[in-house]
């Protein structure tokens, strides 16, 4: 995958292991439109469209930490706040074909836009 296609991520607050670590940081690459329609023929889907979303972020999420893989699992089992960041996550990259956020300083209180820079892209 492209360097130009992966965007990095921190989980607010984290997906917990069996041994109690934490893993926050990881990347997400951009979705191809096989991962979109691939997970539609996953009996779990099947039976409960709202998985669907868990399915598409595990194919999506190339890196979490220091896991060997990313399965469906693992997004099951991360916080709600954590799940939702990577759905926000997936629309803007995918849907918009970029990462940039509107973003509030707190001092001055001004709004402005940053990028989420793509991994590689120091």
């Amino acid at each position: 995958m492209s360097q130009h296609s992966e965007f990095p991520f921190t989980l607010p607050r984290g997906y917990v292991d069996q041994e109690g670590r934490v893993h926050k940081e990881g990347t997400m690459r951009l979705a191809t439109a096989k991962d979109e329609v691939a997970p539609l023929q996953d009996y779990r889907v099947k039976s409960n469209p709202g998985y669907l979303a868990v399915i598409l972020l595990a194919r999506v999420v190339t890196r979490l930490g220091d896991l060997p893989q990313v399965y469906p699992q693992v997004i099951e089992d991360l916080p709600v706040a954590d799940f939702a960041h990577l759905q926000a996550l997936y629309r803007r990259i995918n849907e918009h074909g970029h990462s940039r956020l509107a973003v509030t300083c707190p001092a001055c209180e001004k709004t402005f836009e940053v990028e989420v820079e793509p991994v590689g892209e120091h």
